[in-house]
């Protein structure tokens, strides 16, 4: 189970660095746009629109690859065996922190200002 968890991940991180690889090498659709308004010679506004070259078909299968992985990796993460005593939470599962030391608790008497301090007047 390790080992296909290593490689669906591995999958994942491949097919993400060549997504943006591919989608940084694209040109999108309105790189054409100066084309068709004077500057040359350009088919259509925004260039034809139902074409899809290597390009486009090879980002929109590593989209779904990357996707597929995703699902894979939070399925197979949630189906963790949990140690008996706990939920399987990462909260729940961590060592627990000796307490501080014990702050004396406030005295019961109300502390009076001093007779040189300013009191607040009341109404």
């Amino acid at each position: 189970m390790n080992v296909f968890l290593t490689i669906v991940l591995a999958l994942q991180m491949l097919s993400a660095l060549g997504m943006i690889g591919l989608i940084l090498v694209q040109h999108g659709k309105g790189a054409d746009m100066g084309a068709a308004f004077g500057s040359g010679g350009s088919g259509s506004l925004f260039g034809a629109s139902g074409s899809a070259n290597f390009l486009s078909r090879t980002t929109a299968v590593l989209a779904a690859m990357f996707f597929a992985c995703t699902l894979a990796l939070a399925y197979f993460g949630h189906l963790r065996p949990s140690n008996g005593n706990s939920t399987g939470s990462v909260l729940e599962s961590a060592p627990v922190a000796a307490p501080a030391a014990s702050v004396p608790a406030p005295s019961t008497t109300p502390s009076l200002p001093a007779s040189g301090a300013a009191q607040i007047p009341t109404r």
